[in-house]
């Protein structure tokens, strides 16, 4: 069974209350990216160096990381609407401050109270999506799994087009979008049941207690600071105008998307979940090694082509992540989120300080060494994630019905 075919049919037959989320989810995603472009534009628009720059990265995934621990026990009390209403709102307002920063200190504060919104939000969306979603729970996470990678793509070409006439522009049209998002939300989404059972902020810190669980979120923390060396240090080395620059990461993220959605089941159903992140995560290592040591043109079709790898490691991650243990979901995905984005925070500081010890080249061996001691983790713990592993293979369902495409 095709899980993509088995969603297809009553994916585009969604209510409203799904279709704003949806988008609102797009641009959330595209929030990650957006600053690729403009990377160097800001570096020179506030007079800082590339390390300092980073930062933006850096206090934006260190704040989602720890947001993590507070989503559930914050959703769970409030609801799923109001959550996701409270997200948006802290990022159109740390966004649009960001757009008026006079310093990079400044920038980076604001980034932070961009990723504690994001947080609220990305973590609160799915849920929402497969409880307000018409056709089964397939066919909502495959519609969000479109909408992160669509944003994941958008995000560096947004970035471009506002960034080439100014490195301000990116943040005061992130704003505006999501303004409009929290609009559509207010008016299209209800409110929806609580959760029978309030979250603590320790819950997702107690399911790190399963080995399975603990085995994926630690794989994963090495494969993220791979995947952020990638996002965040890689602008600085092609050195191009931001068009450019976008074009480049519009193209990673279709990349992304595609493998993410489409080609990731269907390579599962053939070769299994473990062989397929194994290979995946090898295969990233050996493109971010030539990328670094490689010449301009080499630089850029490794960067285009480490979306394939990142896109197939991002579902088959998520999928073990939210399966391998009997914790409910959003508490599994908040504790596995934790340490992972801990990574995403790492590899934007450490890249560029790297670089200022040794060279240009070290940075990438360095992410290409996470990456294989990602998938060292996945071979030595295969034990405590074959089961699940073999369970989510497309076709095969969970427990609460949701089986691929989850994130």
């Amino acid at each position: 069974m095709d899980p993509f075919d088995a969603g297809a049919g009553s994916l585009l037959r969604q209510p409203k209350a799904v279709w704003a989320t949806a988008g609102a989810s797009v641009v959330a995603f595209m929030g990650i990216g957006l600053v690729d472009p403009i990377l160097p534009s800001i570096a020179q628009g506030l007079h800082a160096t590339a390390s300092q720059v980073s930062l933006l990265f850096t206090s934006y995934f260190l704040i989602t990381a720890v947001a993590m621990l507070l989503t559930g026990f914050v959703s769970s009390r409030i609801g799923g609407r109001k959550t996701l209403l409270l997200g948006l709102a802290f990022v159109v307002v740390f966004a649009g401050l960001a757009g008026t920063s006079g310093t990079v200190g400044q920038l980076v504060g604001f980034r932070a109270g961009w990723g504690l919104g994001n947080a609220l939000f990305v973590s609160t969306a799915l849920a929402v999506i497969v409880g307000a979603a018409a056709g089964g729970s397939a066919a909502a996470i495959l519609l969000y799994e479109s909408a992160l990678g669509l944003g994941m793509a958008c995000g560096p070409l947004l970035g471009a087009v506002l960034g080439n006439v100014s490195w301000r522009y990116p943040f005061f049209g992130t704003a505006t979008l999501m303004a409009i998002g929290f609009l559509c939300i207010t008016a299209f989404l209800k409110e929806q049941p609580k959760p029978a059972r309030r979250t603590s902020v320790l819950d997702p810190l107690k399911a790190l207690g399963h080995g399975g669980l603990a085995s994926a979120a630690v794989s994963a923390f090495f494969y993220n600071y791979t995947f952020f060396t990638v996002l965040a240090f890689t602008p600085f080395v092609l050195d191009m105008t931001p068009y450019r620059s976008g074009a480049v990461f519009f193209a990673w993220g279709v990349l992304l998307a595609v493998f993410s959605v489409i080609v990731a089941p269907r390579m599962q159903a053939r070769l299994g979940s473990l062989k397929v992140l194994g290979g995946s995560l090898v295969l990233l290592a050996a493109d971010v090694l030539v990328l670094g040591y490689g010449d301009h043109t080499t630089a850029v079709v490794c960067t285009i082509l480490s979306g394939a790898f990142i896109g197939v490691n991002n579902t088959v991650y998520t999928e073990l992540a939210l399966g391998v243990s009997d914790a409910p979901r959003p508490v599994a995905s908040a504790g596995y989120n934790f340490v992972r984005w801990f990574a995403a925070a790492a590899a934007p500081y450490f890249a560029p300080k790297i670089e200022e010890w040794t060279d240009l080249h070290i940075p990438f061996v360095v992410a290409a060494v996470t990456a294989v001691l990602g998938a060292l983790v996945v071979v030595v713990r295969r034990k405590a994630l074959t089961h699940e592993a073999e369970e989510l293979e497309p076709g095969h369902a969970t427990e609460d019905g949701v089986g691929v495409f989850a994130d």
